[in-house]
């Protein structure tokens, strides 16, 4: 179901950071939620959706599978600089 509301889209960014974090952990990643957010915002690139799973990728399939759907709505949710600020969810409101 599409957000109603930009304090929706607000709540479900912390649902994220928390889910986020908690996959960097088991991944063992040394990347922080700081540098997946910094991505998404400076995405420049057609494939810099990629890079951002990649900081997920410790080898294990079904890891790497809950990163992509995980960093697909990250990346949907999260503001853009390109989008002056605003994440795809709310360019789309």
């Amino acid at each position: 179901m599409p957000p109603e509301s930009k304090q929706q889209i607000f709540e479900y960014r912390k649902e994220l950071e928390q889910e986020l974090e908690d996959m960097l952990r088991v991944t063992e990643s040394d990347f922080s939620l700081q540098d997946v957010k910094d991505a998404i915002f400076y995405e420049e690139d057609n494939d810099d959706m990629m890079k951002v799973v990649m900081m997920f990728d410790k080898g294990n399939p079904l890891e790497l599978s809950n990163a992509i759907e995980l960093v697909t709505d990250a990346w949907n949710y999260f503001p853009h600089k390109i989008l002056d600020g605003m994440s795809p969810v709310e360019k789309g409101m």
